[in-house]
């Protein structure tokens, strides 16, 4: 009976976010002979890691409460005019991409393309990206985004070292006049791979040749328009590659890096709608020379052909990615920044070449007016050129203006202590420059006149670095420019797609739960959205206050001593954990150690990071249940005392089984000098159950795209937090702007500071009793389905009590021999049935994993495991000659609506290839293309869009 207390204090919130119903498990865990979640949790997580947690979290609270709470926490940050820029400028999220992409859940609920035709929408906003980038770049290949600027340039870094021809160099010159925060992640990179990073002036250079490759900024970080044909000839000359960080809206005005002899560009789209948001997520670029496109890192949309001959959409030449190359990869990188990418390209289609044009003039417009009257009141202009940034020779006036400036709600740049830097951007008016000149004017000064100075001022870009070549002349830049005509073509690509908001996206390792609308709501909030990352810290104390608490929450649900945010994609908070563990051995005097053991089942991004870490990578064999062999573990650790470094395992295990030996194993590599890092890939099985920094790990990444609720958005933001124990924590990512300023590894302070809200929301909601019972729904979840399917197809992998954990892999080799019918077979088939297939070939070739996650309903995991029954019975079918080996439903899945229309020549009916059973007449998702072929996307790769005439083809 339902008391007036419970009717004052329940939480509806946790019950929103867990998919069964309490009639729903008491009938899931009795096909599972359980008559507790707590009995059945206590079967599956090993005895002797059960008394790890303790989790202490306050009781969760309703939504409302969570978001008047989390207001008032906002209301802390002081939101200033910044003309900091250095990277990072206000801009103008256009409305309708606001509404219909960045808060759609079509857009924010989908993940990695990479079932494409189930992602034509999201990859065909993607090769717009691409095309924008090639377009204003001027080089004929870019990838589909990168983590942020600063890391950009540390791939592109690593980038030329391996395709330099100048083999003998180890050093690398970046110019002082790139951004500040570039050039202190690059030394982050460069140290454990042994490269010198050399800054200086390049106007300056004079020994090309001792360098691999060159970084350039363009403009430069304050303000300078330099020319940079002549060096970049006497680069190549002496054998070394040149990158650019080009600014995308200068572009539109500027001769592009390609047109002057640059061999990769690289740079930030923030300015291009995507807010703020105290340093990210934002997307950067990456473009270069169709030579190198093979050993370009990231992701890249190609255009291929389906199995109609029409045109198709997917990412292409995937075998360059860590998964396929581990420790041999170009890079670690796993997560990219796909929303953001996609609101940059957007931002781009709404406007077209002519609308970014106005804005970069009317920018540049701004900035020489403000120059001009700078000096009508005796200021020293330090630049003759700029684009949209200035820097002051301000002496002894530097406090006084800085200070003149906040009274006036105005942040400028703080360069050192004679020079003053200031930038305008898409959001700057005339009242703006008006009041600049009012702080910079000596008392009794008669301000400048603007309307004179906009009549007589000229503009102030060096005529021999005009831009004179067209861009974005693609019809798609050219056609959606009314809002109602943005708003259909948005609508039109959401729906080419499957997201989360249409079905359950069972992929295994990758933990696809709600992303809940309370949870998203915050990160549209100014005070959130529109704060520089390099505002002075008593305007972020808001933002302070939400990292202290969220670094908290997570340090209570891990059991680790203290956290870092930094890291904005889980691949880079391995690179920070590892980077910790090798300061911490050479801070003992122990740097000889750099073995790093990894299981043969581990993801791989954990081989690449070790690698990238400066690490030497050796295998530990796992035995036919997919756990770590511990006598080869022990064999291995015994061997190479003096060089143990760490191990990396991901626990639960990649084979979804919680490994009994796991305290075993944590003992042998301390007792051999090592680290336990602890990939926290799979943490949603184990939050409130057990906890990784007390059963044995001393440093984990924790992925809160993934177990805290921040949405994957097609492919990126994540973030990955570094969670360490308290002797690791003094190496911990730094920044210029914290307390520990080395060792930065990405560009802002807090990484992806402004999704950060999302998982402050989930945890204080959830609490810890929430947080508890979804671990058990995850777990149940996963057995529930293991338990249905195990029928029809073999289980890979249990635990000893024949239970698995928050997944479990379905071993479809079996089924290949006896009917021909491979497991990408049945996971095109799942997209006929509205479904995302699982993870496929992971971490075993002829596999599926699948994750249902606690937020799936029964109804939901009972469609799911219809369909795939449905399916077992169609390769039966194949097995007894019922079905044509080769001309049946699953080989030619998925179907398409034009297919059906058309001449039927199949030996199956149309009803049974699009409607196979009875519960899709009234939801049926049509995939807008047939099976791709991805040899030949390979073999003729286009990552620029096609001309029209290709699609009239």
């Amino acid at each position: 009976m339902t008391t007036l207390h419970d009717l004052y204090t329940r939480n509806e919130f946790i019950d929103r976010h867990l998919g069964p119903r309490e009639a729903d498990i008491a009938v899931m865990l009795d096909s599972l002979g359980f008559d507790s979640l707590d009995a059945l949790t206590d079967r599956v997580i090993p005895t002797s890691i059960k008394d790890t947690l303790g989790l202490e979290l306050p009781e969760g609270l309703g939504e409302a409460e969570a978001l008047s709470e989390l207001k008032a926490i906002a209301a802390r940050n002081q939101l200033f005019t910044s003309c900091i820029g250095q990277g990072y400028y206000a801009t103008h999220t256009p409305t309708p991409i606001l509404r219909n992409l960045l808060e759609n859940p079509a857009w924010y609920t989908a993940y990695t393309p990479y079932q494409p035709e189930i992602s034509q929408g999201r990859l065909e906003a993607l090769l717009n990206f691409q095309t924008l980038i090639i377009d204003l770049t001027a080089l004929p290949i870019a990838n589909a985004s990168l983590l942020d600027e600063a890391t950009a340039a540390a791939e592109a870094m690593a980038f030329c070292r391996r395709l330099s021809k100048n083999k003998a160099s180890q050093a690398f010159f970046a110019s002082q006049h790139c951004h500040p925060q570039t050039l202190d992640v690059l030394r982050t990179r460069a140290e454990p791979l042994g490269i010198e990073v050399v800054i200086g002036d390049e106007q300056q250079l004079d020994d090309p040749g001792r360098y691999f490759g060159a970084l350039l900024q363009y403009p430069a970080s304050t303000g300078e328009l330099f020319d940079y044909r002549a060096l970049v000839e006497r680069l190549h000359a002496a054998q070394a590659l040149v990158v650019v960080a080009a600014d995308l809206l200068a572009l539109t005005l500027l001769t592009p890096p390609g047109e002057f002899g640059a061999d990769v560009a690289i740079g930030s789209a923030q300015r291009f709608g995507v807010p703020l948001g105290f340093g990210g997520p934002h997307a950067a670029y990456f473009a270069t020379r169709e030579a190198f496109k093979r050993d370009m890192p990231g992701r890249l949309v190609g255009v291929s052909v389906d199995r109609h001959g029409q045109p198709a959409l997917r990412l292409a030449m995937q075998t360059r990615e860590q998964h396929i190359r581990r420790e041999k990869a170009t890079s670690n990188i796993c997560t990219a920044q796909v929303l953001l990418a996609n609101i940059a390209s957007m931002y781009a289609v709404y406007h077209g070449p002519q609308g970014l044009t106005r804005i970069a003039l009317r920018v540049h417009r701004l900035t020489a007016i403000l120059a001009a009257g700078l000096r009508q009141l005796g200021l020293d202009v330090q630049q003759e050129y700029a684009f949209d940034t200035l820097t002051l020779a301000s002496g002894a006036r530097t406090r006084e203006l800085h200070a003149r400036a906040r009274a006036a709600s105005i942040n400028l740049r703080e360069i050192n202590d004679d020079q003053i830097g200031l930038s305008l951007d898409e959001t700057s008016t005339q009242s703006l420059v008006e009041r600049l000149w009012a702080i910079f004017a000596e008392d009794q000064k008669t301000l400048p006149n603007f309307a004179s100075l906009a009549t007589a001022t000229p503009d102030a870009l060096p005529s021999e670095l005009l831009r004179t070549s067209r861009f974005l002349e693609h019809p798609v830049f050219n056609r959606y420019h009314s809002e109602t005509e943005l708003m259909r073509y948005l609508r039109r690509l959401a729906d080419r797609d499957l997201a989360l908001d249409r079905s359950m996206i069972p992929l295994g390792s990758c933990t696809m739960k709600l992303n809940a609308a309370s949870e998203m709501l915050p990160i549209s909030w100014p005070e959130f959205s529109q704060l520089h990352p390099f505002a002075p810290s008593e305007q972020s104390q808001g933002y302070r206050q939400l990292t202290d608490e969220l670094e908290a929450m997570l340090c209570a649900v891990t059991g680790y001593d203290a956290v870092s945010l930094q890291p904005n994609a889980g691949s880079q908070g391995e690179y920070a954990g590892l980077l910790a563990i090798r300061a911490y051995h050479r801070s003992r005097g122990e740097g000889q150690r750099d073995l790093c053991l990894i299981p043969a089942s581990a993801h791989g991004t954990n081989p690449a990071t070790a690698s990238m870490a400066g690490m030497r990578v050796m295998v530990v064999a796992c035995d036919a249940q997919g756990n770590v062999d511990i006598e080869d573990l022990r064999a291995k650790a015994e061997a190479h005392p003096d060089q143990l470094a760490a191990l990396m395992i991901t626990y639960p295990s990649t084979h979804g089984v919680f490994e009994e030996g796991i305290g075993e194993i944590c003992r042998i590599i301390h007792e051999h000098g090592g680290q336990v890092y602890i990939d926290g890939a799979n943490l949603n099985a184990m939050v409130g159950l057990c906890a990784p920094g007390r059963f044995g790990g001393d440093v984990s990444h924790l992925n809160l795209h993934k177990t805290f609720c921040i949405p994957h958005g097609g492919g990126g933001p994540g973030v990955g937090p570094v969670a360490v124990k308290s002797h690791l924590a003094p190496f911990l990512p730094g920044h210029a702007h914290l307390e520990r300023q080395e060792g930065a590894v990405s560009a802002a302070p807090y990484g992806s500071a402004s999704i950060l809200p999302i998982s402050w929301m989930y945890l204080k909601m959830m609490g810890g009793a929430g947080l508890t019972r979804a671990s058990q729904l995850a777990i149940l979840n996963a057995n529930y389905i293991a338990r249905r399917l195990e029928a029809h197809y073999p289980i890979l992998y249990s635990g000893s009590h024949g239970l698995v954990a928050h997944e479990c892999i379905l071993d479809l080799r079996p089924l290949k021999d006896s009917s021909g019918i491979s497991v990408d077979d049945v996971a095109k088939r799942l997209v006929d049935f509205g479904f995302h297939a699982p993870t496929m070939s992971f971490p075993v070739a002829g596999t599926l994993m699948i994750e249902p996650t606690e937020s799936e309903s029964k109804e939901e995991l009972d469609r799911f495991c219809a369909a795939m029954i449905h399916i077992r019975q169609e390769i039966k079918a194949v097995e007894k000659g019922d079905l044509d080996p080769e001309d049946n439903p699953l080989k030619n899945a998925p179907h398409t609506a034009a297919e059906l229309v058309g001449d039927w020549t199949h030996f199956y009916s149309r009803e049974q290839a699009v409607y196979p059973v009875t519960s899709l007449v009234n939801n049926k998702y049509w995939p807008p293309v047939g099976r791709i072929d991805n040899a030949y996307g390979d073999r003729n790769l286009v990552c620029a869009c096609p001309p029209m005439e290709a699609y009239e083809d």
